[in-house]
């Protein structure tokens, strides 16, 4: 055998190293601030993910209670989604996104020291409000710093830091939680501070002013009308959102799967369990979904970012509700562990597609609002999923449940295929558009730094990401959010 390594292992090498550079490559030096401080967020994820266990078992309280507090969290999201989409828009992404932060550190801390169950209810709202907050702001600046054309890799790589995170912050939180549920909380509150530093120091403002300069560059109407987009100068509502047509169906199209989803965290483990499963056999399932996502979620993107959305969503989509369905011919962990692997495909397709088509349909200067219209419909899923999973479960059984997750896989496709069959595909010349006009406002903001703001190299920039503007990134020869979140 040659002590050489053979030229095709070579040739193997030297492709899958320029497709890692060209995945991270060409995106502005503020995506890579604001992706890291998603994933610093994501890593102190503690509270949400063990809150039923502590409340049950540290603290004692029963079952019944502990679903209360996780609705009352829940509902904070579904409050927060729009109030916090208007003050992305009106006050801006990084002072949204301080607020939402900090706020999530005094709440969190606070709830760890709290035994009165009227207090830990009302504080758990709190937390889910301020926790949700910044989603709003992180997708809109997103879009705000990004050119056109990188969107879907940037949503890609965003969502791939809170798939790590997450997967980091679970295993280390059932460590942590050996010595003492406080540390979690403690833990938490310090990780977001950090988060919150990190926008302070490196993230300026990034919202376009609502100027001839920052027309509204949809590459298609949002209205179900087909009308022509508004003036830069028209004003952007909570009822503008609403009289969108096509992007509410968008956002209502997304609430269907969203709710499908959540059943893989609240019944799937009923059904497993049902079956003669242990939780330690829905661990393992539940685990293919964030290890498959970490490892397929970054060149998965490189071969759909430059795709037709309307044939990328019908395909997560269909891919998502069969693999639900498939759930009720499960029989072992390995084909349980097959029906996660199929709708963890689909979720990876969609998620970064779904973020790509919500900014092109959100207006330059209104994208908070429409971000926080969308974040809504993952609150309103998390919030409903459980009570919806667990009527039909009881009631008619489990297998209902994954034939229904089927027909609303189809249901949602179909809608996806009547909705987007005339959406024009965007063009490099709109792309680049959309780039400049945003850059101008930028360099406004950055004639005059934030307090904070860095002036010195970025160390995490890659080295083929020297651009700092999203005008620079757009010339480059460059290749999402949650959003969820």
């Amino acid at each position: 055998m040659s002590a050489s390594t053979p030229p095709t292992r070579t040739r193997a090498l030297a492709r899958l190293r320029r497709a890692a550079a060209e995945s991270v490559s060409g995106l502005p030096r503020q995506f890579w601030w604001l992706w890291t401080s998603t994933l610093i967020n994501r890593l102190g994820a503690f509270v949400a993910t063990f809150l039923a266990l502590y409340l049950t078992v540290e603290r004692g309280f029963s079952a019944s209670y502990a679903g209360l507090v996780g609705a009352l969290y829940g509902l904070g999201g579904v409050i927060s989604s729009i109030g916090a989409g208007v003050l992305a828009d009106r006050l801006g992404r990084r002072p949204t996104m301080l607020i939402a932060q900090l706020s999530t550190a005094a709440s969190v801390a606070l709830l760890g020291f709290l035994t009165d169950p009227v207090a830990i209810a009302v504080v758990a709202g709190v937390v889910g409000m301020a926790t949700n907050a910044s989603r709003p702001a992180v997708q809109a600046m997103m879009a705000d710093i990004v050119a056109p054309e990188d969107r879907v890799r940037a949503y890609s790589l965003n969502y791939w830091a809170i798939n790590l995170g997450f997967a980091i912050s679970a295993t280390a939180a059932g460590l942590i939680a050996e010595h003492g549920y406080l540390v979690l909380f403690l833990g938490e509150a310090t990780l977001v501070l950090a988060c919150a530093v990190v926008v302070f120091c490196k993230l300026p403002e990034s919202r376009p002013t609502a100027t001839p300069a920052t027309a509204d560059h949809r590459n298609t109407s949002g209205s179900g009308s087909g009308s022509a987009p508004a003036p830069a100068s028209a004003p952007v509502s909570m009822l503008t959102v609403l009289r969108d047509g096509r992007f509410m169906t968008v956002v209502a199209l997304n609430l269907l799967l969203a709710l499908l989803f959540q059943q893989a965290y609240v019944s799937m483990p009923v059904s497993m369990s049902q079956n003669g499963f242990s939780s330690a056999d829905f661990g393992s399932v539940a685990a293919i979904n964030g290890i498959l996502i970490v490892l397929l979620q970054i060149p998965v993107t490189r071969f759909i970012e430059h795709r037709s959305p309307a044939m990328l969503l019908i395909g997560s989509s269909l891919l998502t509700g069969y693999g639900f369905g498939l759930t009720a011919l499960a029989d072992s962990v390995a084909v349980y562990a097959l029906t996660v692997a199929i709708w963890t495909l689909g979720e990876i397709i969609n998620s970064p597609t779904q973020m790509g088509l919500v900014v092109r349909l959100s207006p330059v200067h209104g994208r908070g609002r429409y971000q926080g219209m969308y974040a809504l419909s993952w609150s309103i899923a998390s919030l409903t999923a459980p009570l919806l999973g667990g009527t039909v479960i009881d009631h008619f059984g489990s297998d209902v449940l994954w034939a229904g997750c089927a027909a609303v896989g189809t249901l949602a496709a179909a809608g996806y295929g009547l909705l987007l069959r005339n959406l024009p595909a965007g063009t490099k010349s709109e792309a680049r558009s959309e780039a400049r006009s945003e850059a101008r406002s930028e360099a406004r903001s950055e004639a005059k730094p934030e307090a904070g703001a860095a002036s010195t190299p970025d160390p995490t920039s890659t080295p083929a990401s020297a651009p700092v503007s999203a005008a620079s990134a757009s010339a480059s020869p460059a290749a999402p959010s949650d959003p969820v979140a």
